[in-house]
Formats: structure tokens, sequence, C-alpha cells
């Protein structure tokens, strides 16, 4: 979710023109800072700087289905990269009729589509390729926030919030992939964001702040898809948001603020986490980062799941 890309308080990240209604405005990079894309190994710490710019802020990589490129939101656009092509530079995936996009995307099952969170707070629809949206959401008072797709391809799952109320916290919320009204899934007190399916459709992973002790100490949690309470996966002393698992179900990857973050800010040193689904609390490598909001919000993994990919942003003075 994209909640730090409301107009924040002196001192945060500059941001481009906002978009009417929500406030929401696409993240810009500070003098001196740069957008890194890294490709990690699943099963090693070895990582590869695969495209820097200090010229657009690029965040939140999925996969393409071929495996050939990632597709990153920035200045409110869509791009795709090519990896074959390392000297190259991200090409605009047009969005016809979609107003200008934050960093919830996702590729469906099939691979013939993209699903986009609007900076309108709505949920768009547009071929893979691009193309012409299809608005998905309906004017229900509710700002939405993309985040999963069932693996039939059938069911979106998002974070919902009240518009223009403040402090209200997010709540997991369900609605038909062609469009429609949503339903809210009970999910406890606290915050919730990052709502994403298993790949065997079993259940759904985010972060929750239903265990905390103190204000906004997210932890990784899952629900069952057929109902039930959360399960904890993992009590840390970090902030942890963004749960996501390879295709094979075999690794999941999350990001880790510092404990007292509140929410995910940008501009944090944090580590992105890859750990066993079969052991959620046993870290098998860290890769620590200067980033935060955009370094790993959607699901990231390569479609053979050895590989994923992850944003960071470091500054000249840090």
């Amino acid at each position: 979710m994209t909640d730090n890309q409301v107009t924040g308080p002196a001192g945060t990240t500059p941001q481009g023109p906002a978009t009417e209604d929500t406030g929401m405005r696409p993240r810009v990079l500070e003098p001196g800072q740069r957008t890194c894309v890294w490709v990690a190994s699943a099963d090693s710490d070895t990582t590869e700087l695969v495209y820097e710019t200090s010229e657009t802020l690029l965040e939140a990589p999925n996969w393409s289905p071929d495996g050939k490129s990632l597709l990153l939101n920035g200045d409110g656009r869509l791009w795709r990269f090519d990896l074959g092509q390392r000297s190259g530079q991200p090409v605009e995936i047009p969005l016809d009729g979609v107003p200008p996009i934050n960093n919830d995307h996702v590729v469906s099952p099939d691979g013939t589509h993209l699903y986009l969170s609007g900076m309108d707070g709505h949920l768009y629809r547009v071929p893979l390729t691009g193309g012409t949206g299809t608005r998905l959401t309906d004017d229900d008072g509710t700002l939405h926030f993309l985040h999963g797709i069932s693996p039939d391809g059938r069911t979106l799952a998002y974070v919902e919030i009240p518009r223009g109320v403040d402090g209200v916290p997010g709540r997991l919320a369900l609605m038909p992939a062609d469009g429609g009204r949503g339903r809210v899934v009970n999910t406890g007190e606290g915050h919730i964001d990052g709502p994403e399916y298993s790949p065997d459709g079993a259940w759904i992973l985010l972060n929750s702040e239903a265990f905390a002790t103190e204000p906004g100490h997210a932890q990784i949690v899952r629900l069952p898809t057929a109902g039930g309470p959360l399960e904890r996966l993992v009590a840390s002393r970090t902030v942890d948001w963004f749960p996501h698992v390879s295709p094979d179900g075999r690794l999941a990857t999350y990001v880790a603020f510092p404990a007292g973050t509140l929410g995910h800010p940008e501009n944090r040193h944090v580590a992105v986490h890859v750990v066993a689904t079969d052991d959620w609390g046993k870290t098998l490598r860290t890769f620590p980062l200067f980033g935060g909001q955009g370094t790993l919000n959607v699901n990231s993994w390569a479609p053979d799941s050895r590989r994923f990919a992850f944003v960071s942003y470091p500054m000249a003075d840090r």
C-alpha cells in the first residue's frame, strides 16, 4: 500500500503533482539519490545490480511471466526493463484511460493481464503488453490498494481504507477479478497490509498489527482462504512487511524495518529476509539496504523460483 505517498511532513521525499481527491502522488528521488534494481539468488548470497538511475524513482518489481523482464512503476507510470539488455533503458507500458498508478501491481496467473492500483484509489486491469484499462472498483467510499490475485485468477485481495478519514486501520477485502463490490474479511484488531495468496491458494499471507504490543509493530501472518483465525508466522523485534512466497512454495521474502517504525516509510535502513516456508522464524539469508517503501511491495519472484528482485535507494551522503 502507498500510504506514505500522501503529502507528508517536512523533510520527507519530494513528490510529483497530487492526484485530485486522494492527495496521492508519485515519489521522486532526492538530490544525490539513485534507484538501484537488484536481482538476488534464492539459494545463495549472490546479488546483481541490473539497472541504476538517478533520473527516475522506480519501485516494486514484478517479474514478467516469461522470466525475461521486470515490471516497475515510476513517475505514476509502468515500465518494462529487459534483463537481456543490461545497457538498455526501461520502456513504458501504455496504460490508456488509467490515472497515475502507485506501487501496487500484479500479473494475472495466466500471464495475460496486469492489475493495478490507481492513485485515484481505484483498481484497474490492462493487457500485459499495455492498452486500454478497465476500472474494476465501485465508488463505495473507500480507497482500494491491490496486493494479490488468487491462483485461479478469479479473486483480488486488497486493502480497503475509508476515503477522507485519517487514522483508520486498513482492512482485508476480496472482490471478483472481473470487477464489482468487495467484501471485508475479519482479521481482528490492528492495521493490515500486503495481502497475497499462497501458490496453492490455501492461504492469504499479509502483515498485521493484530499481535502488536506497541504501536505499528507489524508481523507476518496468514489466514486460511476457507476462513479461520490469523496465524502468526514470525515473532520478531523488527517491523515486518510484505510477505511474498516463491511460485514453487518453498521460500518467501519480506522486508524488515527497525523496531519502532510506524508504517512502511521510505529512506530507511531495512533488510530483505529470505526464509523457508516450513520455518518462517529462521532467516536463511539477509540483504541489508537503504530503502523501505518501494523496495519489495509486490511479489518479485522469478517464475522459476530461483531468483527475486528488489530495489534500493542509496543516498550520496549515507
